[in-house]
Formats: structure tokens, C-alpha cells, sequence
């Protein structure tokens, strides 16, 4: 790219006859968006931009930075959300570039018919985050306390050393139980939700995660690709899974709708600068 060009930042692609013109600042705030509607059927949701704020040092400087992402990021996300409450969308992750309206256009021609099959398959479904979190220290001390109560009249024969060492041990093995009980409780309920759903990704759940509410981890971190007449179903499932064992020590976050960036085929790997 030359230094002085203004590259496009790409939102999305969409439906060309389903999306209107639309009032809305692209990332910075300031630049407008605006629809591209540069092959039949289909179009992309643009804004310029500034080179700097996304390519060099600098550029690397501030994507560290969460005071300066953030922003942008939800700039991004209400923007793709804006698109998406006129046709299905095919969500850019932020940061997407390209050069020139010729460089997006010859990307679209290229492309243009693994996007229309990707806006066909999602049309009328919607992506929605479900994620587990564990109470892990107190799960623990319940079944320890379970565990040393049953075996009370033994415990009082031995030694205090002996005793102290055999309480250690059944509190590893409760910690041993409650691992295999989350892993088969997880491995039970993502068979169950799956065939609720359209497709399913697993996000990965990120050790440091935790709920807002308590000190509990998160355990997993899923992604469905539901239809609209099924997310009513499946929020209703979560809902009883949160009223009844094994709640409070599992509590399930369901959230949605949102647009389905989980499930876009890797079309911009390789795209044209």
C-alpha cells in the first residue's frame, strides 16, 4: 500500500437488495460507512480508514493497548450487528484491510460464490455463546466433607499424623472425581445441544476466565449455530439445566444472538493486500 492511501475496512459481506444505505462512523468514529455494491447479489460493508492505525510499529503499539481496541472493537460489532438486522452476514474479523475498491472487488469476483453458499446455509440462524463456569473450590470441599463424613469412625482411630495424611488423600481423590464428573458432564451435554444445532465450534476455555458474579472458572466455551425457531428451545434446556443440580457448583451463561463468526470459512486467508 502507498503511505498516503486510504485503505477500506471491511465489516462484512451481505445481501446487496437486503441491506440499505446506512448512517453509521466506521471504527474511528468519524469516517462513514458505506455499502459496496460491486457484484450482483452480493455486497460488502466498507468504511476508509487510516493506513497508520492499523499497519507498523505504531499500528503493533496500539493493538496491545485495550484503551485503544476496545472502542473500535465495539464500533466494529455494532456495525456488523446493524448489517445483520437486514440479511445474513458473513462476519470480517476487525482489522481487515484492503487496498483499494479494486483490490475488494476482485476478491468478490473471486469469491462471490463461496460467500452467496455461506449467506444461503446461515440465513435465518444466528450464533449463540454458551459457557460453563465451575465453582471448583467449593465443589471440592463439599465432596471432601461427604467423603470424611462417611468415613468419621475410621478417621477417629488413627493418629493425628496418620489422620492428617488420610485427609489429604481423600481430598485429592474428590479433586480426581470432580475432573472426571466435569469432563463427562461437558462431553454429555455438548452430544445433547449439538444435535439441537445447526453446527457447534469449540472455543477452548480460557484457564484465567471467570464469572463476574463469583470465583468460579470457566470449564467450557461453546459456539452454536442455531435457527430462530430452535433458540427458544435451547435457551429454555439451559434454563432448567440452571435451576436444578448441578447448579450452583456448574452454572451455565447463554448469550446471543450474535453474528456468526465462528463458522466463516477461512475466505480472507490469503486475500488480496
Amino acid at each position: 500500500m502507498e503511505k498516503n492511501a486510504n485503505p477500506l475496512y471491511l465489516f462484512c459481506f451481505a445481501r446487496s437488495e437486503s441491506v440499505p444505505e446506512l448512517q453509521v462512523t466506521g471504527v474511528d468514529g468519524q469516517r462513514p460507512v458505506f455499502v459496496l455494491r460491486a457484484f450482483p447479489g452480493l455486497c460488502a460493508v466498507v468504511s476508509e480508514t487510516a493506513l497508520e492505525d492499523f499497519c507498523g510499529p505504531t499500528a503493533e503499539q496500539r493493538m496491545e493497548q485495550l484503551a485503544w481496541i476496545s472502542p473500535r472493537a465495539l464500533r466494529h460489532e455494532s456495525v456488523v450487528e446493524e448489517v445483520m438486522r437486514h440479511s445474513p452476514v458473513l462476519p470480517a474479523r476487525f482489522g481487515t484491510l484492503f487496498s483499494s475498491r479494486e483490490k475488494l472487488t476482485e476478491f468478490l469476483a473471486q469469491q462471490h460464490q463461496a460467500i452467496a453458499r455461506f449467506l444461503e446455509r446461515i440465513a435465518d440462524q444466528d450464533e449463540w455463546s454458551l459457557k460453563g463456569f465451575l465453582n471448583r473450590r467449593q465443589a471440592v470441599q463439599s465432596l471432601t466433607s461427604e467423603r470424611l463424613a462417611a468415613a468419621q469412625a475410621q478417621l477417629a482411630r488413627l493418629s493425628p499424623g496418620r489422620r492428617y495424611f488420610e485427609e489429604k488423600r481423600v481430598r485429592a481423590e474428590a479433586e480426581k472425581e470432580l475432573q472426571r464428573w466435569v469432563n463427562q458432564t461437558c462431553n454429555d451435554l455438548a452430544s445433547e445441544l449439538r444435535e439441537q444445532a445447526a453446527d457447534f465450534y469449540d472455543c477452548g476455555a480460557r484457564q484465567s476466565a471467570s464469572s463476574p458474579e463469583d470465583e468460579s472458572e470457566m470449564v467450557m466455551n461453546w459456539a452454536f449455530l442455531l435457527g430462530k425457531s430452535a433458540a427458544a428451545r435451547f435457551r429454555s434446556r439451559i434454563d432448567r439445566l440452571n435451576s436444578r443440580p448441578p447448579a450452583p457448583v456448574l452454572a451455565f451463561e447463554l448469550s446471543g444472538p450474535w453474528p456468526p463468526y465462528r463458522f466463516v470459512p477461512p475466505l480472507l486467508t490469503g486475500a488480496p493486500p
